[in-house]
This record gives C-alpha cells, structure tokens and sequence, in this order.
C-alpha cells in the first residue's frame, strides 16, 4: 500500500457549521450564505453534506471513524486536519491554531481513539506555540509528500517557517516552503487548497508561485520520482480543485483501490485531459459539498487522514493490558507526550 494514501480517515459531524466570522479577514475562500437562510438551515444542509462524504468514502472502501460535534460555539470543526496528523510509525502532531475559536477543537476523545484502536508511539503537541503567535495549521499549512518525505508550505501568519522546520526536524521531513499569491496579491491562506499529492499524480498551481526559480524547485520536487503533475490554473483553484486527498479503499472482491477524493465543484472545473491523467492512478470519488466550501475549505479540509498501523484483534486479557498501558503512552525515549510549547 501506497505510504501516501491512508485507508481509514477520521471525520467530525460538526452539528452547528457555519462560515466562522473569525477566519474571514484572511481566507479569501470563504463565502457568504445565501440571504435569508438561517443558521439552522445551513446546519442541516452541511450535516447532509458531511453524511455524504462518508457514505462515498465508506462506498469506495475506506474505514471512516466519525466523531460528533455539538458545540454551536466551534463553527469549523467540520475540518480537522487543522489540528491533528499521523504519521508512519506511530508519531501523532497537534498543532497550534490561528483563529482563537478554533484551539478548542482539538480533541482528547479523538487522540484516545487513536491510541486504543491504531499503534501511537508518540505525540508530539505543538499548540503550546498559541501565546507567542506562532501557528502551523497542519495538513492545511502544509502539503506532505509522506513518500519523498517533504512539506510544501505556502507562507503565511498560518504556516510559520520556523514551526515547519521543527516538524520536520521532529517527523523527518524536508521543509520546502514558497511564497503564493492570487492575481490580486493576497497571499494563499493554506497550501492544501492551491494543491495535493498523491502516489503517481499531483494536482498543483503552480503559478500561484511569483518566484519562476522557486517555482521551477517545486516542480522540480514533485516530480523527481516520476509524479506527473497536473498544474491548475487559479479559476480551478477558486473551485477547490487543489484541496483533494489521495485514499486508499477496496473494491467489492477486496482489491486495493486508489480514490482521489474531492468536491463535485472540483471536479466540474478539471478540463477532460486532467481527470484523464488524475484517473490513470486513481478514481476520482467527487461529492457535492457547497455550504461547507462557503467555509473556505472543501473535501480535504474535511479528512484528518489516518497514517498507523491498526491494532489487530486481541484476547481480551491482552486488549486491557494494551488499554492499562495506553493510560500513559510513552515516546520513543521514555518521555509521556511531549508538549512543544
């Protein structure tokens, strides 16, 4: 199986979504809910949209652990790969938050799930980072290529380079970090929406890179091991065709099957000749998701995507030894979870 494409993914059935006023200044995704509709309208409509992601995953043959969210007081919770990544062998990032009401998304119930049913060696939690103004928002902040081992970051007050650079240090990536602008100059807010990385393919806009000589670099980057890259213009990128996730799931007979999730808007703005390329390595599982995208994020956002080893079934004299245990987790050097405050 691809190191790319997990095969379970966690995500959060947020009851009370709505565009978050608190994100707006600087994502200039984010849209306004149509005039006269009710938040209560709008939380059912997304919850319907939320239900149909994971009934397209679960239907493509991925594992979908869905938590619910209640609290009226966490608008994108919807989208957690904010706050939380796994990583091969084990290793666990908690990241620091931008927006003040987004910190308290971060779950403890979620990071127990993950502990009693996959293999977690170590958590490492940066949000102690919050009260200096340094923020990395994770898999939105950054882009990860888990089988070259390198993360793509567009600069910005969400993605400080001195953070990725100690994620990398810590989860043994290589930093690469750019500038990215639309034509008006404002600055990408995440680098997951003006792109993604799958195992033999990868959907990026490049242009949005001003510097030709970094641009070149990143192109240069993503293809060294024969990735073909599918460039996107800055219209596609509007209709959120960059904030797509390789999967993996299985066919009816059990077979592997590599998915690239993303919206229905994604996949109406990609030409022919691109989702022939994208569908040479995956199927393409699109969802019409268009009150969540008034958040400013799409299908991507949405997936906190799961990258350990599952636990397999134990006796059960043995399943509460592993849950006594897992009461204190310990990293690799004796170290319960380390807070990179």
């Amino acid at each position: 199986m691809s190191a790319q494409a997990p095969s379970a993914v966690i995500l959060i059935r947020a009851e009370r979504f709505k565009p978050n006023p608190a994100t707006a200044a600087d994502n200039a995704f984010q849209g306004d809910v149509p005039a006269g509709q009710s938040d209560d309208a709008t939380a059912v409509k997304a919850l319907a949209e939320m239900d149909a992601v994971a009934d397209a995953l679960r239907a493509a043959g991925v594992r979908v652990h869905v938590f619910s969210d209640e609290d009226h007081t966490r608008p994108d919770s919807v989208f957690p790969n904010n706050w939380l990544s796994t990583h091969a062998g084990g290793n666990v990032a908690v990241y620091p938050m931008y927006a003040s009401n987004r910190r308290h998304e971060r779950r403890a119930d979620v990071l127990e799930m993950l502990k009693s049913e996959y293999r977690v060696q170590t958590i490492i939690d940066y949000s102690g980072l919050e009260p200096d103004g340094i923020f990395l928002e994770g898999t939105g902040a950054m882009v990860l290529d888990h089988v070259s081992r390198v993360a793509y970051a567009a600069r910005s007050h969400r993605a400080d380079t001195h953070v990725l650079e100690r994620f990398c240090t810590d989860f043994g990536y290589e930093p690469m970090a750019f500038d990215a602008v639309d034509h008006d100059g404002v600055p990408v807010y995440h680098t997951n929406v003006m792109g993604c990385v799958g195992t033999d393919v990868a959907l990026f806009a490049l242009d949005l890179i001003p510097d030709k000589q970094r641009r070149e670099q990143v192109r240069e980057r993503l293809t060294v091991n024969g990735r073909t890259v599918v460039e996107l213009t800055e219209e596609q990128v509007r209709q959120f065709a960059g904030n797509a996730v390789e999967l993996c799931g299985r066919t009816s007979d059990g077979r592997r099957n590599y998915i690239m999730a993303m919206s229905a808007s994604a996949h109406r703005s990609l030409r022919p000749d691109q989702v022939a390329e994208i569908e040479k390595s995956c199927t393409i599982v699109a969802v019409d998701i268009p009150t969540i995208e008034l958040a400013g994020g799409s299908v991507r956002c949405m997936i906190a995507g799961i990258h350990l080893d599952r636990r397999p079934a134990a006796e059960p004299e043995i399943t509460e030894a592993v849950e006594a245990i897992d009461e204190h987790p310990l990293t690799a050097d004796g170290r319960d979870v380390v807070d990179e405050g």
